[in-house]
């Protein structure tokens, strides 16, 4: 024992280095306490509303600049430790950490830098802090640990089976009956189920729930939407990249023209513009650019209203496996038109709902023939097609009950309510029966008859490809007329003509025939010839010239559609994407965001 220690224990200095090695350590365990208490605290009540004025801290002593990159300031040390952090819109959070993987993942937290208001004690700018956060409706779905479906649009019940539903209403999930129809249970009103057509609904926190996501949607078809007179300066949709897998297009209303940013996903989860501007979903991309436009064209203002009403799959749940209906559910209202096997008429299924009802003339056509074009039409469903309802076959006439297009054939549609289109529409009208085409084609179908009499008008100047009387499933890719057809000379391709040969090919001849009669107005194609003379001038490779209201890049489409050779002609999936692109420059036409 040292003589130095005995003086300092005499002195009492060794009880003050025990003090001092003590509170060393307590401090030590203190911020290891305090660490482990911050990983531990209870999550902040979570809210639905989404805006600038919730959650908003003001952080004293602090300036601007600090309070948005989180950096300390030892001048206020005391203040800083009782003020909420207000991270950037870089920040990830890992209380989110399984919907950050993925841009479609559920909304997180997103902060707005920005002053909105003075701060307390130093006098500094606070930051407006966005949350976008869980509703009590997602929790309660956690909670029941039943599927959930949210109304996209209203829809009216058919049958005592369905469920009439408005648009944002919540509908628990009972059973998924099939790919189109699901029997659910209202969440208003409980004891009330039906079922219900998929197509009209969205599953609840999915992507396809949120008022501004399109899904495959086509630039041109974006931009007419965007420009119509139902939105404004600012509006806005997110839509599939046409080009890139796993990435989004975000569309904006600028004035009077539409400006598109690239959506690209990160390599660790979450989504980008500007890499500058990571965010953890397309939820927290939207909420942020809402609230400041910063870098964009202008501020996210309201979602693209949308234009178009979904089909209802089939005529109601109760036909959609069994499509026989009695003919005296059908009541016709009034004659639409004739065709080549019977005549069109407008009528009522149930007395409730329109159709459009197909007759069969008798002894123009094999009744068993008639009925394959049936089941033809029945297992054919794409966005541009007419959709076969139902079939009657067990009285005469036969009826064959399809969608009811209210503006009826484009032929009479453009010589009559549609004359004088725009260029632009003319456009579109052509990229809509591109799509219905495009889709035949990949199933190996052929039209045999694609005309303007054959294609119906919706709203909007919305059609659809109607009257497959001619096509037949084909599995060689080539049908070989029977001996006796009838051909709509002037519609027909060569080879059919000589050779009684129709492909894909053939039909994109009559499409640009098509064309020729939207540019037109719906003139008869080849005007003072007749159909032998039609026959003769094609031989001698005569084309019909350009009519002086034609773009000529139009033109050149339709002289595509005219090759002599077949081969050389061009697919219908080439033409789709050539006329949705039709007034699109190249790719620069997207922007990068202004920093």
């Amino acid at each position: 024992m040292s003589l130095s220690w005995l003086w300092r224990k005499f002195r009492g200095e060794d009880k003050v280095q025990h003090d001092e090695d003590k509170t060393n350590q307590q401090v030590k365990e203190d911020k290891k306490n305090h660490h482990h208490k911050e990983d531990k605290k209870p999550k902040t009540r979570r809210h639905s509303f989404i805006g600038p004025s919730v959650g908003v801290h003001t952080r004293p002593g602090r300036s601007s600049s600090n309070a948005t990159d989180g950096t300390n300031n030892s001048n206020n040390s005391h203040n800083n430790r009782s003020s909420v952090p207000v991270p950037t819109p870089h920040t990830h959070y890992t209380r989110h950490k399984q919907q950050q993987k993925t841009p479609t993942g559920s909304p997180a937290t997103v902060v707005m830098s920005g002053s909105v208001g003075s701060g307390g004690g130093g006098g500094g700018e606070a930051a407006a802090v966005v949350m976008v956060m869980k509703d009590d409706d997602e929790e309660k779905e956690d909670e029941d640990g039943g599927m959930v479906l949210v109304g996209l649009f209203d829809y009216e019940a058919r049958t005592e089976n369905e469920l009439s539903f408005k648009k944002n209403e919540y509908l628990k999930v009972l059973k998924q009956t099939n790919s189109d129809w699901w029997l659910v249970k209202s969440l208003i009103t409980s004891l009330t189920t039906g079922h219900v057509p998929l197509s009209f609904l969205a599953k609840l926190k999915s992507i396809e729930a949120e008022p501004w996501y399109f899904g495959n949607m086509k630039r041109g078809e974006c931009e007419r939407h965007l420009l119509h007179t139902l939105n404004d300066h600012g509006s806005f949709l997110v839509r599939d990249s046409e080009s890139r897998k796993n990435e989004y297009s975000l569309s904006v209303r600028d004035m009077d023209k539409v400006t598109h940013y690239r959506i690209r996903p990160q390599d660790q989860g979450g989504v980008f513009i500007t890499r500058r501007n990571p965010f953890p979903s397309l939820h927290a991309l939207v909420a942020f650019y809402s609230v400041e436009g910063k870098g964009l064209c202008t501020r996210l203002n309201k979602p693209c209203v949308r234009l178009d009403t979904p089909d209802t799959p089939g005529l109601s749940y109760n036909t959609c496996d069994v499509w026989e209906i009695p003919s005296e559910q059908i009541h016709l209202v009034r004659q639409l038109g004739s065709g080549q096997f019977g005549d069109v008429w407008e009528g009522l299924w149930n007395r409730t709902v329109p159709v459009a009802v197909k007759t069969l003339r008798p002894g123009r056509m094999n009744p068993q023939e008639f009925l394959a074009e049936a089941k033809v039409l029945k297992n054919l469903r794409h966005a541009k097609l007419i959709q076969l309802y139902a079939v009657s076959t067990q009285k005469t006439p036969i009826y064959i009950i399809t969608e009811l297009m209210k503006n009826g054939s484009l032929l009479d549609y453009l010589r009559g309510k549609g004359r004088g289109l725009p260029l632009a529409e003319q456009i579109y009208v052509g990229q809509q029966v591109a799509s219905g085409m495009e889709y035949l084609e990949e199933q190996k179908f052929i039209h045999r008859d694609l005309a303007a009499r054959n294609v119906l008008v919706g709203d909007n100047h919305t059609v659809k490809v109607a009257d497959f009387g001619l096509s037949r499933l084909v599995q060689e890719e080539e049908y070989e007329a029977h001996e006796g057809a009838k051909f709509p000379i002037k519609w027909t391709a060569p080879e059919a003509l000589t050779h009684n040969r129709f492909t894909t090919k053939s039909d994109v001849w009559s499409f640009g025939v098509l064309l020729m009669e939207i540019v037109t107005g719906g003139a008869t194609p080849y005007p003072g010839l007749t159909n032998a003379e039609v026959v003769e001038h094609l031989e001698r490779g005569y084309r019909m010239p350009q009519p002086s209201s034609c773009p000529p890049k139009l033109y050149n489409l339709m002289l595509q559609c005219w090759a002599k050779t077949s081969d050389r002609r061009p697919s219908f999936y080439h033409l789709h994407y050539f006329l949705d692109d039709f007034f699109t420059i190249d790719e620069s036409d997207y922007r990068e965001v202004v920093t």
